[in-house]
């Protein structure tokens, strides 16, 4: 015999609103003593402690079926970086066609965009989201030039697949070209079509594409981004930039560099630059914190010593 499901449970386990809670006789009392969370007035979503992100648009779009996440709340979901100054996700973003009103709800910032064809996606879980590239145009008003262009540079590499299970870029720079073509009249478009013109193929991380960024600030040459010790060799040892007509190349070791076997390969990396005479700069978090003052320094002294 098949059981039918509990209505109770089965609204529980889902976001909710307070007139659905009341049709199965739930009042506010109740609701208090189960497991949910208020994430806004008349909304609840299943679960202990503070909802996340993910969960509080969840419940937001359950009830804005044509409303989609997008600016700040976009990225976060989908794991792209954004800058300290931009990282408070308080109050969530959602947007919605210019032919429809703001979504307008306590903790929620609503905007009225116009979208093109393949601007917003749904995410494996059904979340509606901004596409990755829509979401850096949307960000571009925001975003100082810096981190407008390290967001950009995020989009734009090639991805490692056995690391994040993609094997093509969120976008290419051709492909952010037409966007913006497409959107001329954007608040933040002339921010994005610089940002555009800086942003470069290569960067695995927002600190090399800081560390690039720093360097052209202080008249430095264009640096060679995943630089070849053998330039025609697939296999050859790389670092992240360099300068091949000096033979210095730069390392940033974030993180992901602690660990033993990156360490290892660290070593074996470096050692094969200087056995070939070349100098090997290594960059850290403390140098992102100063601007990459030690390592310009570095740098200018070895061009001034190995292009004389």
């Amino acid at each position: 015999m098949i059981t039918a499901p509990d209505p109770v449970s089965s609204l529980l386990s889902r976001p909710f609103t307070s007139d659905e809670a009341t049709s199965l006789g739930l009042d506010y009392r109740t609701l208090l003593r189960e497991n949910v969370a208020r994430v806004s007035r008349g909304l609840y979503v299943p679960g202990d402690g503070e909802p996340s992100v993910r969960d509080r648009l969840r419940a937001h779009l359950a009830v804005s079926a044509d409303a989609w996440a997008s600016h700040r709340s976009a990225a976060a979901v989908q794991g792209l970086w954004l800058p300290e100054s931009s990282s408070d996700h308080s109050l969530l973003h959602l947007s919605r066609p210019m032919d429809a009103p703001r979504v307008r709800r306590t903790g929620v910032v609503g905007h009225r965009v116009r979208v093109e064809d393949g601007e917003v996606e749904v995410l494996q879980d059904g979340l509606r989201v901004s596409s990755p590239s829509r979401t850096w145009l949307d960000l571009a008003h925001e975003l100082g030039p810096a981190s407008l262009v390290a967001l950009g540079d995020q989009l734009i590499r090639s991805p490692r697949p056995e690391f994040e299970g993609r094997e093509y870029p969120f976008a290419t720079k051709g492909e952010l070209v037409e966007l913006l073509k497409a959107h001329p009249n954007m608040r933040g478009i002339v921010k994005a079509r610089a940002a555009l013109q800086s942003m470069r193929v290569g960067a695995d991380s927002v600190p090399e594409t800081l560390l690039r960024l720093s360097l052209l600030a202080y008249h430095f040459p264009e640096p060679e981004l995943q630089i070849r010790l053998r330039p025609f060799d697939p296999l050859s040892p790389s670092g992240d930039l360099g300068y091949r007509v000096i033979q210095v190349v730069l390392q940033y070791d974030g993180a992901h560099h602690l660990s033993e076997e990156q360490r290892l390969r660290d070593l074996r990396r470096d050692a094969a630059f200087r056995s070939a005479g070349w100098v090997v700069v290594i960059v850290t978090a403390d140098d992102l914190r100063n601007d990459f003052a030690r390592a310009r320094a570095e740098l200018r002294a070895l061009w001034a010593k190995r292009a004389a």
